[in-house]
């Protein structure tokens, strides 16, 4: 913070282990010429396979029926099979991707494997070419799309940028998945919309405060899925996020510092 900042009377950098900035008060550390650096890329390819570990969950509910074959119910079964929920396809759903940045276009390239049409959104996409994503407008991502995954910084303009009026667009039938920050999040609204089947489900990876508060009301939502913010966490990641904050640390103390965002 600001505060912290200002105290910190010999302080020269701050290393971010990981990528977001969002707690990193970076214009008062640039005043006061302390250097910002962070991790841009180690966890790329783990969370988007998060993503698609919590959408696959949602649409084939792999973890429910495990647990009804394990209580007995397969065994006293008169068929051969049975389910409980809609089992749904992807090939030939829609993937909406809310910010194309590293993370959002690997997110695109398996929603392409999965057979999906991918469309994304951000703010720089005039600069962007990719033959994977058709880029649009925001309010389109959420009119079009079977599956919305939110993969944008938080920023003032994005915190909130799921709320009941963007809800209310998608489709009844439509998935919302967030592995990026909790804020982006309105976490009422999106409990209501799932409590009134206003969409059919979501996965979360994040929330607005964390540890969450106990009376969370996603807590209580029907088809939400919530896992304690662990995209990154793959051995594999934390291994590449370690090196690299090392090398940061190292790189600054020979006078030559790397991934400066100050």
């Amino acid at each position: 913070t600001a505060e912290i900042i200002e105290a910190a009377e010999n302080l020269k950098v701050v290393g971010r282990a990981g990528i977001g900035l969002d707690n990193v008060d970076i214009p008062s550390a640039s005043k006061k010429g302390i250097v910002v650096m962070n991790v841009p890329v180690y966890g790329t390819r783990s969370v988007a396979q998060m993503v698609f570990a919590l959408l696959l969950e949602l649409t084939q509910h792999v973890g429910h029926h495990d647990g009804t074959v394990r209580q007995g119910r397969w065994a006293q079964s008169n068929d051969f099979c049975y389910w409980d929920f809609p089992l749904v396809e992807l090939a030939g759903l829609t993937m909406g991707i809310v910010g194309c940045g590293r993370i959002g276009m690997a997110t695109a390239s398996i929603a392409k494997s999965f057979g999906m049409e991918v469309i994304g959104y951000d703010v720089n996409a005039d600069k962007l070419v990719s033959d994977d994503v058709e880029f649009v407008d925001i309010s389109e991502i959420f009119a079009r799309s079977d599956v919305v995954s939110l993969h944008c910084p938080l920023f003032a303009e994005t915190k909130e940028i799921v709320n009941k009026n963007a809800l209310a667009t998608m489709k009844r039938s439509a998935f919302l998945i967030n592995t990026s920050r909790g804020p982006l999040v309105n976490e009422a609204d999106l409990a209501d919309a799932l409590n009134s089947g206003m969409i059919a489900g979501s996965g979360l990876d994040v929330l607005s405060s964390e540890p969450p508060a106990e009376d969370n009301p996603l807590f209580r939502a029907k088809n939400c899925l919530i896992t304690p913010h662990i995209a990154w966490a793959t051995r594999a990641a934390r291994a590449r996020l370690m090196d690299t904050t090392v090398e940061n640390a190292k790189s600054f103390i020979e006078g030559k510092p790397t991934h400066v965002v100050s």
